[in-house]
């Protein structure tokens, strides 16, 4: 490919860019005093051919090119040359090709730095880059001055000159002297100035092909004094800027240390890699600034960045660093056009409002950017709306916020550590234009620092200007405040001048001044001594370098505060530090509007205890807040989960806690009634009992059949006592003791009744047929099928504790209410709710089967004056246990259902037990007690007399008491 071409440049000869200067020479403006500058003789073919040759090429013809408008043009056909090419320029083609056509500047670049540049002679030079000017407008290459950022910094570098050149321990002999160019802010601008930097390592290329070169008609070669040869260049303070000059600096092997340039992609020393800084990189500074967002609890910001390397690339950083750190959202991500349209501000703050939550703003922006879109927010009245937080290049700066105070209240800056320098302060303020003519600015920056107008001869001041007298004085006369970056400016120089210093030991070991082997200085080898310095900077902290030439990150976090309760008299205040992890004194923050408090930034608000965060989909910082209702509680930010079954929820929902235990106590409301009837039940039943065994052979006691009364006086009392055994607390005793005899007293009662009712309703039946009593009427008989359906209970129920012990349980889901505030565990027996009915089932199907003889015996006659009784009881009980049925499982799901179902329970065995000792036996302990003179017997009925009475057993009478 090296025998193609490969480039064509149409060099146009009537183009210029808005300086009024054209940043690609035509070939005739390679004028004499251009040429003079690398040394060629002014021949129209022989000086293109020689520049050719300086550049490494093989030929530069010239051929016609097309006209276009009447505009004559010509076309330069480049052929590189492999072996004429610097080691250090032999990379990749697509860089030399960017290359080629800006070094074709450096004859007009010769010029014009020449006539705006600050020259200190000495044997070894440095280069400085600073923005003395700002960017200019409406076709102006620079605008105006930059008092800061320019003025202060280019005098650091001299100021750092002057201290190194008077040290006799540094650089013995040797003297530095500087070349310092304006760079004008604007990178292309910049790249045209600095390629005077190389003009003296080009013009050494061909110094042997001199003298071969004769110019038409015997004119000698025009020569020039030899440009100096720069060995390290400081600067530059824009990462734009500085990323275009490395660029063409590593070619020549120029080793480049920046003290303000700060965008990560300058750390690739694949690259750059003859660049260093004393300034961290935005990585550093985004990761401080990630931080410091998390700190304040801010979850969603928006960032602004200028367009360019600095701020593109520190919002870059910042969003991949959030995005690792995770917690911090990007709302918006807005860029400033490098040229901005008018009212390109008001749409920025327009934008930034389309996501009103997100009001911090994270700043990557130059000075001028900052300043409109402060004005912006003012214009539409958000003065303390938007929560700053801008990088280095805001800092601690008056120039971005001035007349614009009171929205930049509450703004947090970020600024490498730095210390005002006293000796500079001392020597700045001593500036003069009588001992500073060697700034060819300075006058200018008079005239803007004191606000007056010098005069010279040609020239007339306005009358409206105050003249400049030359008597005013920095900081008497005019405010002085020293610019952020002097200190990494006097340290860059240092930093070059140690690693000089060691390497002239290295080379010249006891040698004052230079020695040959430093003449030329070998950029490579400079390069490496650079990078291994490490010394105590102006400021007291090591300046050192990695292995990329980056310095470590060390800022100061500043915050801008009111004092004296007036935006107008704020001052940046320090709130923190950061040195890879971040020190923030939060309660030192103020913010806007006397807030207390730091100000939310957030997508969403925090969720409350007992929410979780149902994210947004698509937007990691934005959720909904959904509460973890019922028996579930909130595990962590994202979940909830149902408490165990023991548990319920804490009232704020955040944990879970034991559900208490209850049961049907002694002293509750619900045990009352049941307690009450069972005491008066088992009184009266032991009343009527000892009545009975009192008067035992008297005709009343034995007209009932006073076995089967004990009997069933028997399953009264146990009727009664069941409902001590229902109140009392379940165990394993009381839960067999309740299994036993929940039906026992029923099933013995019933079983009496229903022999008794048999025996009547048979010996009526038989006396219809014959006079021959019925067989089982005896009372042993009667006792024998009593107990005989008694058994069956028995043995069921102790079938049942053998094949299932009982126990007690706590049961959480019969209370498990809808509101788990409610939610009970309740103590119980292991007996569901069809246990107890089971084990009353038999009892109730024994009871059915005497109401129906009951009612068959119901045309008795009086003489058998217990069937009628006895039929009134079965009538009343089935009433009370058709009622006990849907009261009973009706409640199965109410909070309330363990004291329900036990009430109803031994409410309703009292009064069946009550109806039986009612109607059965309380009329006969009556008339025993109060009215004795009816116990007595009745005459005797012959069964052959009265067809519908039938003979009573053997030893009882048949007549009923008188």
């Amino acid at each position: 490919m090296w025998g193609e071409p490969v480039l064509r440049t149409r060099l146009a000869q009537d183009r210029s860019p808005p300086s009024g200067r054209p940043l690609i020479p035509s070939p005739e403006s390679l004028n004499p005093l251009s040429l003079r500058a690398l040394g060629i003789c002014h021949c129209p073919v022989l000086n293109r051919q020689r520049l050719a040759q300086g550049l490494g090429l093989t030929r530069l013809s010239a051929d016609p090119g097309p006209s276009s408008a009447g505009r004559s043009e010509r076309s330069l056909v480049l052929f590189p040359s492999p072996p004429r090419l610097p080691p250090a320029a032999r990379e990749p083609m697509a860089g030399i090709l960017a290359l080629l056509p800006l070094l074709l500047t450096l004859a007009q670049a010769g010029v014009a730095g020449a006539a705006g540049s600050v020259r200190l002679a000495g044997g070894l030079t440095l280069g400085g880059l600073f923005p003395v000017h700002a960017r200019g407008a409406a076709g102006r290459a620079c605008g105006p001055l930059k008092k800061e950022q320019g003025v202060h910094r280019l005098e650091a570098m001299l100021y750092a000159l002057d201290r190194v050149n008077a040290d006799p321990e540094l650089l013995p002999g040797v003297r530095l002297g500087a070349r310092l160019l304006d760079t004008c802010s604007r990178d292309t601008y910049a790249l045209e100035q600095a390629l005077s930097f190389v003009q003296a390592l080009i013009r050494g290329r061909g110094d042997g092909d001199v003298a071969a070169v004769r110019c038409p008609g015997g004119v000698p070669p025009m020569r020039a004094a030899p440009p100096e040869r720069v060995v390290a260049v400081v600067g530059a303070s824009a990462s734009s800027v500085s990323i275009m000059v490395a660029n063409v600096l590593r070619l020549f092997a120029i080793p480049q240390i920046s003290y303000a340039s700060t965008a990560p992609e300058l750390s690739d020393s694949t690259r750059y890699d003859f660049f260093s800084r004393v300034v961290p990189p935005d990585s550093y500074q985004a990761q401080a600034m990630v931080d410091i967002v998390r700190a304040l609890g801010w979850n969603y910001v928006s960032t602004l960045a200028s367009e360019g390397n600095y701020g593109e690339s520190g919002v870059d950083a910042f969003v991949q660093i959030s995005r690792e750190a995770g917690g911090v959202c990007i709302a918006q991500s807005i860029k400033i056009p490098r040229e901005p349209k008018p009212g390109e501000f008001n749409k920025v703050i327009r934008r930034l409002m389309e996501t009103p939550n997100a009001r911090g703003i994270i700043i990557f922006a130059n000075e001028d950017d900052i300043r409109r879109v402060l004005e912006a927010a003012r214009q539409a009245n958000l003065t303390s709306y938007f929560l700053w937080v801008g990088s280095d290049s805001w800092g601690a700066k008056i120039s971005p916020i001035l007349n614009l105070e009171d929205v930049a209240v509450g703004a947090i800056t970020i600024l490498p550590k730095r210390a005002s320098i006293d000796g500079f302060d001392q020597y700045f303020m001593t500036r003069s234009l009588e001992n500073n003519r060697r700034n060819i600015w300075f006058a200018e920056f008079w005239e803007e620092n004191f606000n007056c107008k010098l005069t010279s001869s040609g020239t007339q001041s306005d009358d409206s200007t105050r003249k400049c007298t030359g008597e005013e004085r920095i900081g008497r006369d005019s405010a002085y405040e020293q610019e952020g970056k002097v200190q990494f400016v006097i340290d860059a120089v240092y930093a070059i001048a140690h690693a000089l210093h060691s390497m002239h030991q290295a080379l010249c070991p006891g040698h004052t001044g230079l020695c040959p082997a430093m003449e030329p200085t070998d950029g490579r080898m400079l390069l490496q001594y650079i990078r291994a310095v490490r010394f105590n900077g102006s400021a007291g902290t090591p300046v050192m370098f990695n292995e990329n030439g980056d310095a470590p990150g060390r800022y100061d976090i500043f915050q801008y505060q009111v004092t004296n309760g007036s935006a107008g008299s704020g001052s940046y205040q320090a709130v923190g530090q950061w040195a890879e992890t971040l020190r923030l004194d939060v309660e030192a923050l103020q913010w806007s509007g006397d807030l207390r408090g730091v100000p939310e930034s957030q997508c969403s608000l925090p969720c409350g205890p007992g929410e979780r965060k149902k994210m947004v989909k698509g937007v990691p910082c934005c959720w909904h807040c959904e509460a973890c209702d019922g028996y579930r509680f909130q595990v962590d930010e994202f979940t909830c989960e149902a408490c165990p079954g023991d548990m319920r929820p804490t009232r704020n929902h955040t944990g879970c806690r034991p559900t208490p235990v209850v049961r049907l106590s002694w002293s509750s409301p619900w045990a009352a009634p049941p307690l009450l009837l069972a005491v008066l039940g088992i009184l009266a039943t032991t009343t009527v009992v000892a009545t009975f065994v009192r008067h035992n052979n008297t005709p009343i006691v034995r007209a009932s059949g006073r076995e089967l009364s004990y009997v069933l006086l028997t399953g009264i009392f146990l009727i009664y006592t069941v409902t001590f055994l229902m109140v009392a607390e379940p165990g394993a005793a009381v839960c067999a003791a309740r299994r036993l005899f929940l039906g026992l007293g029923t099933t013995l009662s019933y079983s009496a009744l229903l022999t008794k009712t048999n025996r009547i309703y048979r010996i009526f039946e038989q006396g219809k047929r014959s006079v021959t009593p019925p067989p089982f009427i005896s009372p042993t008989s009667q006792l024998v099928i009593t107990f005989s359906f008694t058994s069956v209970q028995v043995v069921g129920v102790m079938a049942w504790l053998g094949a299932q012990p009982p126990h007690s349980v706590i049961d959480y889901e019969e209370q498990r209410t809808v509101e788990p505030e409610q939610a009970r565990g309740v103590l119980k027996c292991d007996m569901s709710d069809l246990s107890h009915v089971g084990c009353l089932g038999y009892s109730l199907l024994l009871m059915v089967t005497c109401t129906v003889y009951a009612i068959k015996a119901r045309g008795v006659p009086e003489t058998f004056n217990e069937a009628k009784p006895i039929g009134f009881t079965m009538y009343t009980t089935c009433i009370i246990w058709l009622a006990f049925v849907p009261i009973f499982f009706g409640t199965a799901q109410s909070a309330e259902k363990i004291y329900i179902q036990t009430t109803t329970l031994t409410v309703s065995l009292s009064l069946s037990a009550s109806v039986s000792l009612g109607m059965l036996y309380v009329p006969k302990t009556y008339v025993i007690l109060f009215h004795p003179e009816q116990n007595v017997q009745k005459r005797k009925r012959s069964l052959k007399t009265t067809s519908t009475v039938a003979a009573p057993p053997k030893g009882e009478g048949t007549e009923a008491p008188k």
